[in-house]
């Protein structure tokens, strides 16, 4: 019987995390949001310079709390805090100066932080 919930509480979860990230999600409204981006990525530090015009970035949202996770060895935005209902925002967050802009479908980023920059244009 132990078994039997362990196993129906396993699908429950999995189903309610499945359904909170549809692709007609859009994180700004939702306080749990995980989602790929695919397009452009790049990325220049210094000497140091990638980009894919067929890359991703992994979105993840906790509360109002967001992670970018690039592809192609570029290193993620991290720890970046963006009021619920907003679908991004202009100016400096946490350090990142410039401009993240997402909804359901379209992720646009053009920041810098110490020196580095990073640039994503994806859809969902």
């Amino acid at each position: 019987m132990k078994s039997i919930l362990k196993v129906l509480g396993v699908a429950m979860f999995a189903t309610l995390i499945f359904s909170a990230c549809s692709k007609d999600d859009d994180p700004a409204n939702n306080d749990l949001f995980a989602g790929t981006y695919k397009g452009s990525v790049s990325y220049s530090n210094g000497d140091e310079s990638k980009s894919n015009e067929n890359g991703s970035v992994f979105v993840t949202k906790v509360g109002d709390r967001y992670d970018f996770k690039f592809s192609d060895g570029i290193p993620a935005i991290t720890n970046v805090t963006i009021s619920e209902g907003d679908g991004g925002y202009i100016g400096t967050v946490n350090g990142y100066t410039g401009f993240i802009r997402f909804n359901a479908n379209n992720l646009n980023i053009a920041v810098g932080k110490d020196g580095a920059t990073w640039t994503s244009n994806g859809d969902r």
